[in-house]
């Protein structure tokens, strides 16, 4: 079977799900794009090894892993999403130590964490991104959309409304009201509210 490489275009949150999110990839050479469910904590560690420039305070349990791994020399070849059951999707890190490779079960959230942090690459099968890849709205008419696919834009859509409405607000503080609110939701632990005022930051300077 082939693989598809994929590449992380975004998270949101998910509108029918209380506390879950929808971690959106999107193939390489394609339009097709990959859901995956979430927990809150999983996208809180994937959004912050995307937004590189903000340091927890102290290390999540996936920079953990990693320290861990660079002090004994373990490297994160790839990611792979190997199985689709009753909607749970399955994957496997490939690691590397002393040139001996190791297939490591995990959970694709935490593999997809872990491969951020390491610039591995991801990949599935064509088979899996046949039976549960979806085009999003601008590759598909409305018409054309199954229901699944319609609730899935629908709650990025209102994502993006909601950010919108966030960077407004943040539009209208103080360069010295943005960077306490900054430290605010860095000690808090709240990451990607601190990658959007750290982009608001970032557009005055």
């Amino acid at each position: 079977m082939s693989l598809v490489r994929l590449n992380i275009k975004g998270i949101s949150y998910s509108q029918t799900q209380n506390g879950a999110y929808a971690l959106i990839l999107s193939e390489v050479d394609g339009d097709r794009k990959l859901p995956i469910v979430i927990g809150a904590f999983e996208a809180q560690s994937i959004a912050i090894a995307l937004e590189k420039e903000i340091r927890p305070p102290r290390p999540l349990t996936h920079d953990l892993f990693k320290n861990f791994a660079d002090r004994f020399d373990i490297v994160i070849k790839q990611v792979i999403i190997h199985k689709l059951v009753d909607g749970v999707f399955y994957s496997s890190i490939i690691c590397e130590r002393d040139k001996i490779e190791e297939i490591i079960d995990a959970r694709t959230s935490d593999a997809i964490s872990l491969a951020l942090r390491f610039q591995a690459p991801i990949f599935t099968y064509k088979n899996i991104l046949d039976k549960a890849g979806i085009f999003l709205k601008g590759n598909k008419e409305p018409d054309e959309l199954t229901d699944e696919e319609e609730i899935l834009t629908e709650e990025i859509v209102v994502e993006e409304d909601e950010l919108l409405s966030s960077e407004n607000d943040y539009q209208r503080m103080s360069l010295k009201e943005l960077n306490a609110q900054l430290e605010q939701a860095v000690n808090n632990e709240d990451y990607e509210l601190a990658a959007k005022i750290r982009d608001e930051i970032s557009k005055r300077n």
